[in-house]
């Protein structure tokens, strides 16, 4: 079977990637040049950890190509995947053009039947839009070629996408044909091995279901640090609530730790696009609406930590900062709580040094000579009137106290992600605040 992936993004790399894992011939596609050229030397230009070496290996075995030529890699294709951006507009819904574009090509090229699998993250109706789309371009040239349209949503975690990938725990299909059903079954076989977590439905529920599940767990985050904002007012611990709640089997321990905000690619994007498909079509998300609120106010809870220890003087001060991804595993700083810190620290006149073992090239673009990059976690601390982590790395995890204690001007830590022990930290001389 012959598949293309239209996007070299973080889906589309990471769908290509798996699918010639198990043998597959598949087509890599995008417009940008230097991007395929990357991927054609043997780079990858995106940082996620194994997929350079599946992009590496199925590339010399001849199973994985790289191509700008969409009429190229669509000769004698079975399936092609769209999985390209969805940017958020301006009014916080998603912005699908690019997707239509996509589909206005392959409708303009294909040569056979063939089944379109919508990867992109898309609202309501969108595999719909793509389906008009397709029929149009093909009653044009007055093809006798058809094209089943699936909705096939992503559901990969950044740092632990390819095994997500390989060992899914549910993949979602909305589909309109039994033809659609049975090529999608047999593309995910080899995932099932385990058992059939092939989980079919209509076109419009699959598109909601990937928007729902992540708002869901933004929900639970942002719930979670109300709930730790109100243990410090009350002298309760958020991590005992947190244990006591996570025992409850119906409530379960994932994604209730209190921090300093969620940030990303989705959980931010994909509330808002879910907000704003309710008010297109009358209705309003009053809980989504909080937990976007909820979340925009917590990523300040560091800041103001900062600014009340040193009763609001700043100016002048030197803060360092570990971490600058939105979270561990990744160089992806889109919305990262670490930006908003940085700047609010530069704003009262601080001078800011940072490190992050992957992200601080990303952060370059970003940020600058704003601030300074450190060579390691203990070259951003030297000095410092402060130590603010934000981003949860192994390697901060367990640092060496004395050595980050002598290196200091003033032994304070604040801790946006709960990684340490306040009464190791206060027996190693620091002082020490955390969330909750």
């Amino acid at each position: 079977m012959k598949i293309v992936v239209i996007g070299s993004g973080y889906v589309g790399l990471v769908t290509a990637a798996c699918f010639s894992e198990v043998g597959l011939d598949v087509w890599c596609m995008d417009m940008d040049e230097a991007k395929i050229t990357t991927l054609t030397a043997g780079g990858c230009p995106i940082y996620e950890p194994s997929l350079p070496e599946l992009l590496t290996r199925n590339a010399q075995a001849g199973r994985l190509h790289f191509t700008t030529s969409l009429k190229e890699s669509l000769e004698g294709a079975d399936v092609a995947f769209i999985a390209v951006g969805t940017p958020e507009g301006e009014d916080g819904s998603a912005d699908v053009s690019y997707v239509c574009s996509a589909a206005r090509s392959v409708g303009e090229l294909m040569t056979g039947d063939l089944v379109v699998v919508v990867k992109s993250t898309v609202p309501v109706g969108t595999c719909a839009r793509v389906e008009a789309i397709l029929r149009e371009e093909l009653e044009k040239r007055g093809s006798r070629a058809a094209a089943d349209v699936v909705s096939n949503p992503e559901f990969l975690k950044e740092g632990h996408a390819v095994n997500d990938f390989m060992m899914p725990d549910r993949v979602v299909i909305g589909v309109e044909s039994e033809r659609a059903r049975a090529i999608m079954s047999e593309l995910y076989r080899p995932f099932m091995m385990t058992g059939d977590r092939i989980l079919f439905m209509d076109r419009a529920s699959s598109e909601l279901t990937k928007y729902t599940a992540n708002a869901m767990l933004a929900t639970r985050i942002s719930f979670m640090n109300d709930i730790a904002n109100l243990c410090e007012r009350v002298g309760a611990s958020v991590d005992m609530v947190r244990k006591g709640i996570g025992m409850d089997h119906r409530i379960g321990p994932k994604f209730l730790y209190a921090g300093c905000g969620y940030g990303g690619s989705c959980f931010p994007k994909d509330v808002k696009a879910l907000i704003a498909t309710a008010a297109a079509h009358g209705y309003d998300m009053e809980v989504l609406e909080a937990v976007e609120r909820v979340n925009a106010r917590q990523k300040t809870v560091l800041f103001e930590k900062i600014s009340r220890h040193f009763k609001g003087e700043l100016k002048g001060r030197t803060v360092a900062v570990w971490g600058l991804a939105f979270k561990p595993g990744t160089d992806d700083m889109r919305e990262a709580p670490s930006l908003v810190l940085i700047n609010a620290l530069l704003d009262a006149g601080c001078a800011v040094r940072v490190f992050d073992p992957v992200a601080m090239d990303r952060a370059r673009s970003l940020l600058g000579d704003s601030v300074t990059f450190a060579r390691s976690m203990y070259e951003a601390a030297e000095g410092a009137d402060a130590l603010a982590v934000v981003t949860e790395w192994k390697e901060f995890r367990l640092p060496e106290w004395k050595k980050l204690y002598a290196s200091m001007k003033t032994p304070v830590i604040f801790d946006g992600r709960n990684v340490y022990r306040e009464e190791s930290l206060k027996k190693a001389g620091f002082a020490f605040y955390r969330i909750g």
